[in-house]
């Protein structure tokens, strides 16, 4: 086995960790972001695959991924674990129906409510205190996954039709553009960047370039909050207009 993530504050990764580790502490864990991770892929046959749901629907970055490497999931065994805040109906439905069309084993799905990334949207934002009881419910939640799946019995959240209702008609339909292709809207305040870099090298798709002394976002954004997360002077932000709080997983733990 082997886990395989897209995160963008380290939420989906920790919790793939946590999966994989508990069913075999040998297993290792990749990002897609592993130049090395297609040919990792071809040898493998049991896979855990994880990702943050983005409106009840899947990352452009992630979906790309998988239709890139539309070959390498032929006969592949994979389990699906996505990470939310607010409940996604189908989320690990819909990774699973893509990676079905190009003929891969969806053994399970899994579920799991994690702190909200979003840094520049208040009504997100909760304490402390939730946000590490979020992380360790999950824990608590990803070990009694582990003993089902070894038990032959994994879970299957977000697999069925009712799910695939609910999730539709909950967030996907209404924000059906926003995960189907990258967003321009990314903006970097020159006022704040003091021209660190940080944000260049974290985006995982090089779409902030240096300008000037200043960073500067094109129009190739996923929307992981990587680089509005981790900025030193809080000086980017995509849906709101400041940030409120900077959230990375190892505030939680």
């Amino acid at each position: 086995m082997i886990g395989i993530y897209f995160s963008g504050t380290g939420n989906t990764r920790h919790c793939v960790e946590k999966f994989v580790k508990e069913y075999d502490p040998e297993a290792i864990v990749y990002s897609i972001e592993d130049s090395r991770l297609p040919e990792i892929i071809r040898r493998e046959t049991e896979i855990v695959f994880g990702y943050a749901t983005q409106y009840s629907s899947i990352p452009k970055i992630l979906r790309d991924f998988i239709i890139h490497n539309q070959v390498l999931w032929q006969d592949k065994k994979v389990f699906i674990l996505t990470t939310m805040r607010i409940f996604s109906g189908d989320g690990s439905g819909v990774l699973a129906r893509l990676l079905k069309t190009y003929g891969a084993t969806v053994t399970g799905g899994l579920h799991l409510k994690m702190p909200d990334s979003i840094s520049d949207e208040k009504v997100l934002k909760t304490s402390l205190e939730k946000n590490r009881r979020l992380v360790t419910e999950s824990e608590e939640k990803i070990k009694k996954a582990v003993q089902k799946l070894q038990m032959g019995k994994p879970p299957q959240e977000g697999l069925g039709p009712f799910s695939h209702l609910t999730g539709l008609l909950g967030q996907r339909l209404y924000f059906y553009n926003k995960t189907k292709r990258y967003t321009g809207r990314l903006t970097i305040d020159s006022k704040k960047c003091i021209g660190c870099g940080k944000c260049i090298k974290l985006c995982p798709l090089k779409n902030i370039v240096m300008e000037n002394g200043n960073a500067k976002s094109g129009d190739q954004c996923t929307m992981c909050y990587r680089c509005i997360n981790h900025c030193p002077k809080q000086a980017i932000t995509l849906l709101g207009n400041r940030v409120y709080e900077q959230s990375r997983i190892e505030k939680y733990l």
